[in-house]
């Protein structure tokens, strides 16, 4: 192996050990990453105390599992605050709270997942709110399913053919079934969720494209369940729409300018 490939490989290693930690809600010992990578743990600990000592990763010694560190946080956050999209999508997030009365949120894309990049809070004593930074699946909720929806078939199969883990008693699992609600999000241009991702939510959700046509992330609005009616649903769209129109203008979608 030629010295630039073996570097690429054990760059690609170690990006895959990092965004591990991202897919999941819990500190992870080796074995785990080994198992859930496919390297071996002598590979995957070399990789771990490589983290550990640039302060990426922390290791807890009772546990024997390691945890993302302050580096790993600082780096989150950084890449969150200069986020064109969520820049760009802020004043239209703000608007969007005060028409619905609801949270409203930006997600973005990310290879076969989704992030909340920026969320305005609903004004009301009891609502929704998400949490910012952590990776999401793309098959469960609105957000996700919306930018599922405008993915290639190649992408789209790629997803419903691996793990469709089921989050909820309502969460879309069949894959059959979810190609038919990606067509119904499509076809329509928004997509809605009833406690799909987290029980007692209801969202809808409408895609953002970048400069180049392709979808970058969505625009939502949630709140719990017994307010996101089906007729809620039906006040809400128009302004969600062209929140999410808005936004993708801002980011340069020429066809956004005449979309109605």
């Amino acid at each position: 192996m030629e010295p630039s490939s073996g570097g690429t490989t054990s760059a690609a290693r170690a990006a895959e050990v990092l965004l591990e930690f991202g897919r999941r809600p819990s500190a992870l010992g080796v074995s785990e990453i080994a198992r859930s990578t496919g390297m071996s743990k002598a590979v995957a600990h070399r990789i771990l105390t490589t983290f550990v000592d640039c302060g990426l990763l922390l290791y807890e010694p009772d546990t024997r599992r390691y945890l993302l560190g302050p580096a790993a946080a600082t780096l989150g956050a950084r890449a969150m605050d200069i986020s064109p999209l969520r820049r760009m999508a802020r004043e239209a997030l703000v608007d969007l709270q005060r028409a619905t009365g609801e949270t409203a949120t930006v997600t973005g894309r990310l290879p076969g997942g989704r992030v909340y990049l920026d969320q305005v809070e609903s004004t009301q004593e009891i609502k929704m709110t998400v949490e910012l930074g952590r990776r999401f699946e793309l098959h469960s909720g609105s957000s996700g399913r919306i930018i599922l929806a405008h993915l290639s078939k190649e992408e789209q199969e790629d997803v419903l053919s691996g793990a469709l883990p089921r989050l909820t008693a309502t969460t879309i699992v069949d894959p059959d079934a979810l190609r038919a609600a990606l067509r119904e999000a499509r076809e329509r241009g928004v997509c809605r969720s009833t406690g799909e991702r987290q029980e007692g939510a209801g969202s809808i959700a409408a895609p953002v494209f970048g400069a180049d046509g392709t979808v970058i992330g969505s625009v939502s609005v949630c709140g719990p369940s017994y307010r996101m009616t089906a007729e809620a649903c039906d006040r809400h769209e128009s302004a969600l729409v062209e929140a999410a129109k808005r936004v993708s203008r801002a980011l340069g979608h020429r066809s956004a300018v005449t979309a109605k």
